[in-house]
C-alpha cells in the first residue's frame, strides 16, 4: 500500500458518508483497515445512490418478467422484444442533486449518462424524454433553474443528435430547494447484438475508451446520497462537465467496435466512475479485475489513485475485449479520434486489484463492493398528518365558482399550459423518424424497415402520491399506460424513477414502501413488467422533503404506424364520446390547487380491471380506425381534456358538449379520476364504435359533437361554459411562458 495517502480513521469514514457500523463491517470484511483509495471505493459503491440500501427490500416485490422481456433490472437498461430482429432498450435516471447545484451541466450530463446506458447495451438511441419538477415559477431562483435545466437538456440532446419526444413539467413549493430532473432514453438494438456489462473470460484485456479523466464529478454518487443544507451550491466540483460531441463519437465508435465481435462486455463509467465499472462488471461475471491506474488517460496532472478511481468525468466506457483482438478495437477508436487504452486484465480470483505505477493501492473482493453493501429494513410509519389531509372534503368549500373563469385559470396554469416554450428548444425530428411530436399524449417514432412504431411517455402525479402513496403510484402507472393506449400503442414495459426524501425518516420510507406496492399492483393488473429504473432518495433541503414523486417511463409498440392517434379534434361533425367511469374527485386535483392552493382530500377510486378494459377498448377502436382522436383525462379533469382537444392541434376547433346536470358542476367539470379517455368519432363510424364498446363491456357515453368556434358545455341543458377557442388557446399557449419568463 502507498504511504502517500491519508491514514483512514472512523472520522474520515464518517466524512465519506459511511456510518460507524458500515466502517466496522468493512474492517471485518477485509480483515484490516482499508487504504484511503479503498475507503473511497466503499464510500461510493455503498452509497445509497449505487447500493439501494434502503430500497432494495421493497423493490424485490416488483414484477420484472414476461415472455417478451429480454433484459430486466440489473443491467444498464432494460430490453423488450419488438418482434422480428429488433428489440427496444430503455431506462430512466435522475440527476436531481447535480441539477440544483449546477442546472445547465447537471441536466446536460443527466442526458449524457442515460444515453450511454442505452448504447452500452448495443442499442442506438432513438429518443429522449424528460420529467421535471420545480418550485414556484414566480420565484426568480426557480426561473433560473428552469432556464438552466432546459438549456442543458436541449444543448446535450441537440448536439448529440437525438430527438426529444417530450415528457412533463410540474410545479410545487416542495421542490423549491430540490428540483427533479429525470431523463429517459430509448434505443433500438438487434436481438443478436445485445451486449451486457460483464467482465467475462479471465485473461481478457480491459480497455478504457472515450474521453480523458479529470477531477470533475468526484464523490458525485456520495453527494446524491445526502440531503442538502445551506452550502449546497458550493458542491459544484462534484458535478460533471459534459461534451456531447465527444459522446457522439463514442457512440459511433462503440457500436462499430461491437459489430466486430471483439467486445465481450462494456459498461458506462457513470456514478462512481471507474470504481463502479471495475467492481460491478466482474461481480456480475464471477470474475475479478486488475487495473494499472497510471495507464488511465488523464487530462489533469498529478491525479491520485483515489481521484482516478472516483472521478465521474463524462463520455467514458470500460470495455472487456476478446484476448488477441485488442488491435481491432484500438483501430476503431483511433478512427473516431478517441482513446482506447489497455489498463488491465480480467482475473479469476474475484478481487479488484488497483495499482499505481505497479504498487497496489486497493485490493478488495469485487463482491464486497458490488453485492455486499448493507440492506436496511428501517422502520416505516404512516405520517401523523395523513388522516387529516385525507379527511378534508373539497366539496365543503363554498360552491359557485365561475366555471369559465376556472377553466381559463386551469388551462393557463404552469402545470397544464402548453409546454411549447420548453420543447421548441429541443430538436424533435433529427433522424426523421418522429411521427408524433411533443404535445400529444405520447411521442411516436417509426421503426424504419417495418410497419411498426414505438410510443413513449413519462408520467407522475406527486399530489396523488402524497395523499395516498399506494393508489397515487398505481394511478401513475395507469396514466402512463393510458397515454400509450390513447396513441394506439400496446405497453411493453416500464422503467421508474422513484424520487423521495430521506429514507431515514419513517414517514418518508412508508411513502416509498406504499408507492412501490402500488406500482407492483398496477403492473400486475395491466401485465406490464418493470425492466429497470432508479431510486433517488434524500431529495430534501433544510428538512423540507419533496412530494413523493414516482415518475413512470413507459414504452409500447404500434403494430401499424398508420394507426397512430393524436389527442386533438380533427373534423367538424365528429361525435365525442367519454370512455370510462364517472367517478371523480377534487381531492389532489389541479382545480383545488390552482384556485384554492389546497393539497388535501381523497382520490377517486381506481378499479384496475376497468382501467385495463378501457385501454383495450380504446386501442381496439384506434386499430379499427373508428376514432379520429383520443385524449386521456388527467390534470384538470374532463373540461381541461376537452379544451386541450380543441386547441392543441394544428388548428383550433370547437365542440358542443352536453353533460348531465349536477349540484356541484365543478366536480363534474374539473374532478379527476382514472380510466377516462375522450375520443372523437366520425359520424359514419358511430354504430361500429357502439358495437365495439359493447364487446368490451366498458362504461362509456356520447357527450357531444366537434365543430364551431367555441367550447360550449351544457349541464342538464343549462349553459356552464361558453368560451371562444381563440380565448382558450391564448391562455393555454401563453400560460407557461407567462409564468417562467
Amino acid at each position: 500500500m502507498t504511504g502517500a495517502e491519508p491514514k483512514v480513521t472512523q472520522e474520515l469514514a464518517l466524512a465519506h458518508g459511511l456510518t460507524a457500523e458500515e466502517y466496522d463491517r468493512i474492517i471485518r470484511r477485509l480483515g484490516r483497515e482499508p487504504s484511503f483509495t479503498e475507503l473511497g471505493l466503499f464510500s461510493a459503491l455503498w452509497s445509497e445512490h449505487c447500493a439501494y440500501k434502503h430500497s432494495r427490500v421493497f423493490l424485490r416485490g416488483l414484477p420484472t418478467q414476461a415472455p417478451h422481456v429480454l433484459q430486466g433490472p440489473g443491467e444498464n437498461a432494460g430490453i423488450v422484444d419488438l418482434g422480428g430482429d429488433l428489440a427496444l432498450a430503455f431506462k430512466i435516471e435522475s440527476h436531481n442533486h447535480p441539477s440544483f447545484i449546477e442546472p445547465f451541466q447537471g441536466a446536460a450530463t443527466g442526458v449524457g449518462g442515460i444515453l450511454r446506458d442505452i448504447f452500452t447495451m448495443g442499442a442506438r438511441p432513438i429518443a429522449i424524454l424528460d420529467s421535471l419538477r420545480f418550485g414556484d415559477p414566480e420565484d426568480a431562483k426557480t426561473r433560473r433553474l428552469i432556464d438552466g435545466v432546459v438549456a442543458g437538456i436541449s444543448w446535450y440532446g441537440n448536439c448529440f443528435g437525438v430527438p426529444n419526444l417530450g415528457g412533463e413539467v410540474g410545479f410545487g413549493p416542495e421542490y423549491a430547494g430540490n428540483p427533479l430532473v429525470n431523463a429517459m432514453a430509448v434505443g433500438l438494438v438487434r436481438k443478436d447484438r445485445i451486449l451486457r456489462a460483464r467482465a467475462e473470460g479471465p485473461g481478457n484485456p480491459v480497455l478504457y475508451v472515450g474521453a480523458k479523466t479529470g477531477r470533475d464529478g468526484i464523490h458525485g454518487a456520495t453527494m446524491a446520497s445526502a440531503t442538502f443544507d445551506e452550502g449546497a451550491e458550493e458542491r459544484r466540483p462534484t458535478v460533471q462537465v459534459g461534451d456531447p460531441f465527444t459522446e457522439k463519437l463514442l457512440l459511433e465508435a462503440c457500436l462499430e467496435a461491437m459489430q466486430t465481435g471483439a467486445v465481450v462486455g462494456i459498461q458506462d463509467m457513470g456514478a462512481a466512475g471507474l470504481a463502479c465499472a471495475c467492481s460491478e462488471m466482474p461481480a456480475r461475471a464471477g470474475t475479478g479485475m486488475e487495473v494499472e491506474l497510471s495507464r488511465v488517460p488523464q487530462r489533469e496532472p498529478g491525479m491520485t489513485p483515489y481521484e482516478i478511481m472516483l472521478s465521474e468525468s463524462q463520455e467514458r466506457m470500460l470495455l472487456v475485449a476478446a484476448r488477441g483482438r485488442e488491435a481491432e478495437i484500438r483501430r476503431v477508436f483511433a478512427k473516431w479520434e478517441l482513446d482506447a487504452v489497455e489498463i488491465g486484465t480480467v482475473t479469476d480470483d474475484g478481487m479488484l486489484r488497483a495499482r499505481m505505477h505497479g504498487e497496489v493501492v486497493a485490493e478488495v473482493p469485487v463482491k464486497a463492493l458490488a453485492d455486499e453493501a448493507p440492506v436496511y429494513e428501517k422502520p416505516t410509519a404512516r405520517p401523523g398528518w395523513q388522516d387529516a389531509i385525507e379527511a378534508f372534503d373539497p366539496l365543503a368549500l363554498a360552491a359557485g365558482s365561475d366555471p369559465e373563469r376556472a377553466l381559463l385559470a386551469l388551462v393557463g396554469s404552469p402545470t397544464v399550459a402548453s409546454k411549447e416554450w420548453v420543447y421548441r428548444q429541443y430538436d424533435q425530428q433529427v433522424g426523421i423518424n418522429t411521427l408524433v411530436l411533443p404535445g400529444s399524449d405520447a411521442g411516436v417514432l417509426r421503426i424504419k424497415g417495418t410497419p411498426k412504431a414505438v410510443a413513449v411517455t413519462t408520467d407522475g402525479n406527486a399530489r396523488f402520491t402524497y395523499l395516498d402513496p399506494r393508489r397515487g403510484a398505481a394511478m401513475a402507472v395507469a396514466e402512463a399506460a393510458r397515454n400509450l393506449a390513447a396513441s394506439g400503442a400496446r405497453p411493453l414495459g416500464l422503467t421508474d424513477c422513484l424520487n423521495f426524501g430521506s429514507p431515514e425518516r419513517p414517514e418518508i420510507l412508508w411513502q416509498f414502501k406504499e408507492a412501490v406496492a402500488g406500482i407492483a399492483e398496477a403492473c400486475r393488473a395491466l401485465e406490464i413488467p418493470v425492466v429497470g429504473g432508479n431510486v433517488s432518495f434524500y431529495n430534501e433541503t433544510l428538512g423540507q422533503a419533496i412530494l413523493p414523486t414516482p415518475v413512470i417511463g413507459m414504452a409500447g409498440v404500434i403494430e401499424d404506424a398508420e394507426c397512430r392517434c393524436t389527442q386533438w379534434f380533427k373534423e367538424p361533425g365528429d361525435r365525442v364520446a367519454l370512455l370510462g367511469p364517472d367517478a371523480v374527485s377534487l381531492g389532489g386535483s389541479e382545480y383545488l390547487w390552482t384556485l384554492h392552493r389546497i393539497l388535501a382530500g381523497q382520490l377517486a377510486a381506481l378499479d384496475l380491471r376497468i382501467e385495463r378494459a378501457v385501454q383495450d377498448a380504446c386501442r381496439a377502436a384506434i386499430e379499427a380506425r373508428l376514432v379520429s382522436s383520443a385524449h386521456d383525462c388527467s390534470e384538470g379533469g374532463l373540461a381541461v381534456a376537452l379544451a386541450e382537444a380543441c386547441v392543441s392541434g394544428p388548428e383550433a376547433i370547437g365542440a358542443e358538449i352536453d353533460l348531465p346536470g349536477s349540484a356541484r358542476p365543478e366536480l363534474a367539470l374539473f374532478g379527476e379520476g382514472p380510466s377516462r379517455i375522450v375520443v372523437s368519432v366520425p359520424a359514419d363510424a358511430s354504430r361500429a364504435l357502439e358495437a365495439l364498446m359493447g364487446e368490451f363491456a366498458v362504461p362509456w357515453r356520447w357527450i357531444g359533437v366537434v365543430g364551431g368556434h367555441g367550447l360550449v358545455v351544457r349541464m342538464g341543458g343549462a349553459g356552464a361554459v361558453s368560451l371562444p377557442v381563440t380565448q382558450i388557446a391564448q391562455e393555454w399557449r401563453a400560460g407557461f411562458e407567462r409564468h417562467v419568463s
